[in-house]
């Protein structure tokens, strides 16, 4: 019996295309935050070239603003340091989850991809992976976006941050407490989701009320891991096209 002919890899230039449009929702709602960052920045005196070295360099969102937070100066870059590697401590969870959906990533590609891993981008990226296999120019068409939008906003959000005032009172500051709300609903119909939320939620809470600062997002990521763990069933490990509700995502 001949054997089924070989699967034509769809073309790159569609897979980016696909990449670039499932994330500009994300985009759309990051463009707020980046204003909201660079005019933080801009009170605490930093320039948009130094804000544009930083969203370049750094590409996390919330350890940034941890950082502006603690910022003093002379800066305490030990404290800062530290800081930014407690709450971006969860990307190590998130990086080795996607790199096992990374088969078709070669060479330097895969590095540089897990350089530039962001929650969106993992979410996005985890969802293909479960209905298709997750090539370059997909991650690329939701990575370059991300970055490029990020970089627009906050450089544009230090340049404005004289004018703008506090962005806050214009409710910018829940846009993107929005979209990860939207990117966790996408992922309600896991094994584990409602366990691993709410001893996340509970033990975030608690550590903030105890310790005030980034140790609560740590501290929550690593509650919600081991819950999900604990409810975790042996005969559900494989995702399926079935687990995520595409209509749930932004």
């Amino acid at each position: 019996m001949p054997s089924p002919p070989p699967r034509s890899s769809p073309p790159a230039r569609a897979e980016f295309r696909d990449g670039v449009v499932t994330v500009l929702p994300a985009v759309a709602a990051a463009l707020p935050f980046g204003f909201l960052l660079g005019a933080l920045a801009a009170s605490k005196g930093l320039s948009p070239l130094e804000m544009g070295l930083m969203s370049g360099l750094v590409f996390a969102g919330g350890s940034q603003f941890v950082a502006l937070d603690l910022w003093t100066s002379p800066a305490a870059w030990m404290s800062l340091g530290l800081a930014a590697l407690i709450v971006n401590v969860r990307h190590v969870l998130m990086g080795t989850s996607i790199v096992r959906k990374m088969e078709r990533f070669r060479g330097v590609a895969k590095p540089i991809a897990l350089f530039f891993l962001a929650d969106e981008i993992w979410a996005f990226a985890e969802r293909r992976a479960a209905e298709r296999s997750l090539t370059p120019a997909f991650y690329a068409g939701t990575t370059v976006p991300m970055v490029a939008g990020w970089l627009v906003s906050t450089v544009a959000g230090t340049l404005a941050g004289a004018v703008l005032g506090d962005p806050k009172i214009y409710g910018f500051d829940f846009a993107f407490i929005a979209i990860f709300i939207g990117l966790l609903a996408g992922f309600r119909h896991k094994t584990g989701f409602l366990p691993a939320i709410l001893a996340s939620a509970a033990v975030a809470t608690l550590v903030h009320l105890v310790w005030p600062g980034p140790a609560s997002i740590a501290a929550g990521a690593a509650a919600g891991i081991a819950a999900a763990a604990l409810a975790a069933r042996p005969d559900a490990d494989a995702p399926t096209a079935d687990d995520l509700d595409p209509g749930a995502m932004p």
